[in-house]
């Protein structure tokens, strides 16, 4: 997810109407639905797949709209009474034609983080999402761009899911679904007890990949098994449904958080090489940290950041 790009768009749709379904006569369940691209099944590789350049960027679009569909009819028949859905794949990836005409679409934020999303949402959910840096069996794995070694806050290394499902957390909003790859789904599960997590394919190859540079980073983890779409989506929907309807009845969702806050953002240099490290704080708020911007500068052999890569 690049949210450079995406903040530079408009919102499609949602302007403080009732979405299609809501029953103003029963307590309100809101979903606000992130997704990208990467972790969809048949999504094969970046350079086949994953631009608006690639020869299967539309085949793409629709597999993860479909999808997020998928999620949409399960948020649904569980009680869900709106379902904003976030378009956060760098260069846009959903087809709104084909998106059910339940969900609304949001593409572009009026501010970087956190995405969109805010107070009066209930629950927050992931599709099409993808494992973060240096993930062991991990398909297509990334934090933001490969130029990523790792991001962590407070000494906890988290990736694009982890960010925002912090942030959901600072605003009492539970992350309750998420699907993507195997290694995501397992990495979803540690961070927040409880969540549902669907996979849809697995990779296959090994390591964490700290020896690379960001091309050849980009270019390591494009091997894995797929589930057949149609089978993806139905574990999806069953995987949703069963979401929103826990949450009704369980207490789940929330990362603890503990103020204050400390992000480091560690890149990687030429060929694993020259690797630097931007440390930013801040008193209060998660949202506030993403929010700034990075400054990286030299990193030292023993800073505590990289230790505690080699430790884990």
């Amino acid at each position: 997810m690049s949210d450079q790009r995406a903040s530079d768009e408009v919102t499609a749709l949602g302007c403080g109407w009732a979405a299609p379904g809501i029953s103003q006569g029963r307590h309100d369940m809101k979903v606000y639905l992130m997704t990208d691209l990467e972790g969809v099944a048949g999504v094969l590789n970046f350079e086949d797949w994953c631009t608006p350049q690639s020869r299967y960027y539309e085949m793409a679009k629709e597999f993860l709209t479909e999808e997020v569909n998928a999620a949409v009819a399960g948020f649904y028949a569980a009680g869900a009474t709106s379902v904003l859905v976030a378009d956060g794949h760098g260069y846009g990836a959903l087809n709104p034609k084909l998106l059910d005409p339940r969900a609304e679409l949001l593409r572009g934020w009026a501010t970087s983080w956190p995405l969109g999303l805010e107070e009066g949402y209930d629950l927050i959910a992931w599709v099409g999402q993808h494992a973060k840096a240096r993930t062991p069996c991990a398909h297509l794995a990334h934090t933001q761009g490969f130029n990523y070694l790792d991001l962590s806050i407070n000494g906890v290394s988290i990736g694009e899911f982890g960010q925002l499902a912090m942030c959901a957390s600072e605003l009492g909003i539970r992350a309750v679904f998420a699907s993507g790859d195997k290694a995501f789904s397992e990495e979803a599960r540690a961070l927040v007890t409880g969540i549902e997590a669907v996979a849809v394919k697995r990779g296959n190859r090994p390591g964490t990949g700290d020896e690379c540079g960001a091309e050849t980073y980009g270019k390591r983890n494009l091997g894995a098994i797929h589930l057949q779409p149609e089978l993806a989506r139905a574990r999806i929907r069953e995987g949703a449904e069963r979401a929103v309807r826990r949450a009704r009845t369980e207490s789940f969702g929330l990362i603890p958080l503990k103020a204050p806050f400390e992000r480091a953002a560690l890149f990687r240099g030429k060929d694993g090489s020259g690797r630097t490290i931007s440390r930013e704080s801040h008193p209060t708020s998660v949202i506030a940290l993403m929010g700034m911007p990075f400054k990286p500068g030299p990193l030292a052999p023993d800073d505590p950041a990289l230790r505690r890569l080699t430790d884990g």
